[in-house]
């Protein structure tokens, strides 16, 4: 079995583990196995692009960019974006995380929904998006080797049907707050559930405003 390399290799520090023991027992395998390989696949990205990332941060905005699908940290109107962002910081916090990098954690797991945007900033929002683009989407697929794509599935387990289990525990996990996906790819996963769903429309809210002109 093929190793992960060191340098993308979860921090073996006691936030680490503090952060693994907190995911664990509030997510889902599938979630928690997710999260683990979007960490390992951001990191990769990382290495192989010479970025300069810690890894820590990196660890915490990839365990909990999915928390918010949890209704134990879902709020009933704020993106499920957000209340993870919002999660992971409280967290950090309470560990004694400076401010400046609690925030950039929050950053980088309220942005990884927003494609084109954090590839521009700094490494750990970029790197948490470029592990879920490529764990979810596949959008890199053919920038990793077999080796480390048969390391990190091998550590973190995909389930068979991995392509429609995440779409059904992104589903679950905002079906009840529709209108905050307005405007961001999870209103994709409503309309593939719902066929009568009526997404928000950018030129609507324009024309309907109570503006005259």
């Amino acid at each position: 079995m093929p190793h992960i390399p060191e340098a993308a290799a979860i921090p073996d520090t006691k936030l680490a583990k503090a952060i693994t023991e907190f995911i664990r027992d509030t997510e889902t395998d599938l979630l928690f196995n997710h999260s683990s390989r979007v960490y390992h696949f951001g990191a990769l990205a990382g290495v192989r692009g010479g970025l300069k990332f810690d890894r820590e941060l990196l660890y915490a905005g990839a365990m909990f960019h999915d928390i918010g699908l949890m209704p134990s940290h879902s709020s009933k109107h704020e993106r499920f974006e957000v209340d993870g962002a919002h999660a992971a910081r409280d967290f950090l916090r309470s560990h004694g995380i400076p401010e400046a990098d609690a925030y950039t954690v929050w950053t980088a797991i309220a942005l990884h929904t927003t494609p084109g945007v954090p590839q521009h900033m700094h490494p750990v929002v970029a790197l948490v998006t470029a592990g879920v683009e490529m764990d979810v989407l596949g959008l890199t697929y053919d920038q990793y080797s077999e080796a480390e794509r048969t390391a990190v599935v091998g550590a973190f387990p995909r389930t068979p049907e991995f392509k429609e289990d995440i779409i059904q525990a992104f589903y679950d996990g905002i079906r009840h707050k529709p209108e905050t996906t307005f405007g961001n790819v999870k209103a994709d996963v409503i309309a593939d559930k719902e066929p009568h769903f009526h997404r928000g429309n950018f030129c609507s809210v324009i024309r309907c405003s109570h503006w005259h002109g």
